[in-house]
């Protein structure tokens, strides 16, 4: 029975929202555009990038020699800006305030993308000094451990005298057969 739940709780739940609490919602009169950021991030990178390129360049500067060309040599009615070009002014300036925001925006979401890249070196490299430290701390129990166990050179000498002392013993024992000693214990 303690599973159920209130019927009191669940009574209120089926009448609404509490009238004590403001709502959370608000109502907006003029509905905002809805833009998905990454797609407008990737369009203002692509833009950023071409403003960044020769061709850019080359473009704009041929632009603006044949907007002072036609508005300098063609005849009066065919011009559209006279000499202080104040048209074409407007227009490089309106290029201007917008090229702005949208080379931040690509530099923000670069910079975005250098931190997350960054953050992965730093776990990487954490995760490499961690494993050299670990390694560097068995080679050195290993190099204790070896100073322990005996090693082939050692074993050769102790092997050697050992059938050094097995010969002399057998010197020993070959003489003492000479001369009838036997220096085993007596028995009855």
């Amino acid at each position: 029975m303690a599973s159920k739940q209130d019927p009191r709780r669940e009574a209120r739940r089926e009448r609404g929202p509490r009238l004590d609490v403001p709502l959370e919602t608000r109502r907006q009169i003029v509905r905002r555009p809805q833009v998905d950021s990454d797609t407008f991030g990737r369009f203002a990178e692509r833009f950023a990038r071409f403003m960044g390129t020769a061709r850019f360049l080359i473009y704009m500067s041929l632009f603006v020699v044949v907007w002072v060309v036609w508005n300098l040599l063609l005849p009066g009615p065919a011009r559209f800006d006279d000499y202080p070009f104040i048209f074409l002014t407007l227009m490089l300036s309106l290029q201007a305030s917008y090229a702005a925001p949208l080379i931040l925006l690509a530099q923000n979401r670069q910079e975005d993308r250098d931190r997350v890249i960054a953050e992965g070196d730093r776990q990487a490299n954490s995760r490499a000094h961690a494993d050299m430290e670990f390694l560097a701390r068995e080679m050195a129990s290993l190099r204790m451990a070896l100073g322990e166990v005996a090693t082939r050179d050692y074993v050769r000498s102790e092997l050697r005298a050992l059938l050094q002392e097995l010969d002399e013993r057998a010197k020993a024992d070959s003489e003492d057969e000479d001369v009838g000693y036997d220096d085993r214990p007596y028995r009855r």
